[in-house]
């Protein structure tokens, strides 16, 4: 092999690997959002509970009524 061959296969082994990186990356970001939008989906749910125990079945009605104004 020449100098310049190996200096390819090194680029392109550089270039290989950042792209698995930026993959992986991004998998874990997916990931981090999934889990994101399951804590807000619990934390909207215990919300309602709670404003129907606090304030009971009319309040929680008029929180939903509300909901497609957000």
């Amino acid at each position: 092999m020449t100098e310049t061959e190996t200096e390819t296969e090194l680029k392109t082994s550089k270039t290989t690997r950042f792209a698995e990186w930026l993959m992986a990356r991004e998998e874990r970001r997916q990931d981090k959002e999934s889990n994101l939008e399951g804590l807000i989906r619990l934390n909207v749910i215990v919300s309602f509970l709670t404003l129907g125990l606090v304030g009971g079945f009319e309040a929680v009605q008029l929180g939903i009524s509300l909901v497609p104004y957000l």
